[in-house]
C-alpha cells in the first residue's frame, strides 16, 4: 500500500523550537506546536526525543486523518513525513548542525539520525534536511504580505523594489542571523534561490566612547584579543551583555529589583531587559537604546554589502517587540543605518522593511520541505 506523505517545517532557534504539519502544496497547516529548548531538552536524550517525537505524538492525536488510521502502529504503516528544519547555526555537509545558542554546551541535530530513528512514531521520518534558519528566513520572506505584515522604514520601499535585484535579511533573535537571495537574470521564472551567511558574527564596531568600553568589556569576558562578534550585542543575549557592561560601569544607577530579577532570568535575561526598557533614564533603557543603533548599523552594512534592490527585511523576534524604537528617521535604529557618510544616499534608494510576523523562518522551512518533497517525487515516485 502507497504511504501518504506529509510535511513538517521546522524553526529551529536558540530559544524555542516552532513545528508545522501540512499536507504537500498547502500553506495552512494541519498542527503547530513551540516547545522552549531549555525545558523541552532537560531530559531528552537528543533533540528529536525532545521535540520532533512529542509534536509527532500531538500529530496523532490532533489531525483528522491521522486519528481516523486507528492508532500509532496504523500511522506507522500508512505515512510517512519529509521534513525541514530550518536551524540556526551553520549546517555541514553531513547533514548536521551545531547549534553553539541552545543550551549552555550547545546541541547537536543530526538529520540522518533522525531519519534511521525507529522509535516510535519518529519512523515515519523518511526525509530530515536541515538548513541554516536564516535560510529559512529567507524563503519565509517571499510569503509576505508587504502592507499587511510589514513597517517600510524607508518611505514608498514597496514601489522601491526591483523584482529583479538581490534581497536581503538581517534579523535578532537569541542571536543574529542574515541570509540573501538572488534571482537569475537569465531564468527570472525560476525564482529566488536563498543563500545562508554568518554574518551576525561580523565584528562588533564601537560607534562612541561609552560603546568602546563596552567593547573592551566584552573582549574580556570572551576571552578575545582582538575582536567580538557583533551577535554579541545585537541579540537577546547581546541585549543581556551590554546591560551587564552597564550594571558595572554605571554601579550607581543599577535597579535593585530589576538586576535581582536579571541575575535570576537565566537564558531569559534579554527579555527582563526589553520588558524593563521603558523606564526613562534606566540602564535597561540604556541598554537597548545601545542594541538599536548597533542593529540598525549592522543593517546598514549588510545593505552596502549585498545591495539589495529588491529588498532588505529585518526578521527576528526583538524587531516587532522593539517596533516603536526601530520606525522613524529620528530613531536611533535608522540613524545608525543611515550613518554610512557618502554612501548616505545609496541606502536611501534601498526598500527597507520591519517584518512584524515571528513565523518567517516556519514558512520558510516548509518552502524547503516542498523542494525536498517534489524531488523525491520525481526520483521515488512518491504518492
Amino acid at each position: 500500500m502507497a504511504k501518504s506523505t506529509y510535511i513538517i517545517a521546522g524553526d529551529i532557534g536558540g530559544t524555542n523550537s516552532r513545528f508545522s504539519l501540512h499536507l504537500p502544496g498547502q500553506r495552512e497547516h494541519l498542527c503547530m506546536q513551540i516547545y522552549a529548548n531549555e525545558k523541552a531538552l532537560r531530559d531528552a536524550p537528543d533533540f528529536h526525543h525532545a521535540t520532533l517525537k512529542p509534536f509527532l505524538e500531538k500529530c496523532c492525536v490532533e489531525v483528522e486523518q491521522w486519528k481516523s488510521l486507528g492508532g500509532e502502529e496504523a500511522i506507522r504503516s500508512q505515512v510517512q513525513v519529509v521534513a525541514c528544519l530550518a536551524t540556526a547555526g551553520p549546517v555541514k555537509t553531513n547533514n548536521t548542525v551545531f547549534m553553539t545558542n541552545m543550551g549552555d554546551r550547545g546541541q547537536v541535530i543530526d538529520g540522518n539520525e533522525i531519519e534511521k530513528c525507529q522509535d516510535g512514531l519518529l519512523s515515519v521520518v523518511v526525509r530530515c534536511k536541515l538548513v541554516n534558519d536564516f535560510v529559512g528566513q529567507g524563503y519565509g520572506i517571499l510569503d509576505l504580505n508587504l502592507v499587511n505584515e510589514c513597517v517600510e522604514l524607508v518611505p514608498g520601499s514597496i514601489a522601491k523594489i526591483d523584482h529583479l535585484g538581490p534581497k536581503a535579511c538581517v534579523g535578532a533573535g537569541t542571536g543574529l542571523g542574515e541570509c540573501f537571495l538572488t534571482k537569475s537574470s537569465l531564468r527570472p521564472e525560476l525564482g529566488y534561490e536563498c543563500y545562508p551567511s554568518e554574518g551576525g558574527h561580523a565584528d562588533f564596531v564601537p560607534r562612541g566612547v561609552l560603546e568602546v568600553q563596552l567593547l573592551e568589556y566584552l573582549k574580556e569576558k570572551f576571552d578575545c584579543d582582538n575582536r567580538v562578534s557583533v551577535e554579541r550585542v545585537v541579540s537577546g543575549r547581546g541585549l543581556a551583555n551590554v546591560y551587564e557592561f552597564l550594571a558595572q560601569y554605571f554601579p550607581e544607577r543599577v535597579d535593585i529589583d530589576v538586576h535581582e530579577q536579571f541575575l535570576n532570568a537565566s537564558d531569559q535575561q534579554g527579555r527582563v531587559i526589553g520588558e524593563n526598557a521603558e523606564k526613562k533614564g534606566s540602564l535597561t533603557a540604556l541598554a537597548t537604546e545601545i542594541m538599536l543603533s548597533a542593529y540598525g548599523a549592522e543593517v546598514g552594512n549588510a545593505c552596502l554589502k549585498f545591495l539589495p534592490t529588491g529588498g532588505m527585511f529585518v526578521t527576528g523576534g526583538l524587531t516587532p517587540k522593539n517596533i516603536g524604537m526601530i520606525q522613524g528617521k529620528d530613531s536611533l535604529f535608522m540613524k545608525a543605518y543611515l550613518d554610512k557618510g557618502r554612501m548616505n544616499p545609496l541606502l536611501e534608494t534601498i526598500p527597507l522593511f520591519a517584518v512584524l510576523t515571528e513565523d518567517v523562518g516556519l514558512r520558510g522551512a516548509r518552502v524547503c520541505a516542498e523542494r525536498e518533497f517534489n524531488a523525491r517525487t520525481q526520483s521515488n515516485g512518491v504518492h
